[in-house]
């Protein structure tokens, strides 16, 4: 899943509007809109998001890669 679209469906689980999201975020809808249309956004603004919707930077890229085996191994 593309950042964009995981940006999407933590907006919609929490039940947020695109507007509420940029207002939280200090962004402008146009920017958050373009976020989950295909584009990507600063990369100081990534720690922002994960902690607005209380996911790990790993959970907002879409990463569900083995990391917690790997620590246990």
């Amino acid at each position: 899943m593309k950042m964009g679209e995981m940006i999407r469906t933590l907006r919609r689980r929490d039940g947020k509007t695109q507007e509420m999201l940029a207002e939280a975020l200090g962004m402008s809808t146009q920017a958050v809109s373009r976020w989950e249309s295909g584009g990507y956004p600063d990369v100081e603004m990534i720690p922002r998001i994960a902690n607005y919707f209380h996911v790990s930077i790993d959970e907002l890229f879409g990463y569900d890669g083995d990391r917690q085996e790997r620590i246990a191994s």
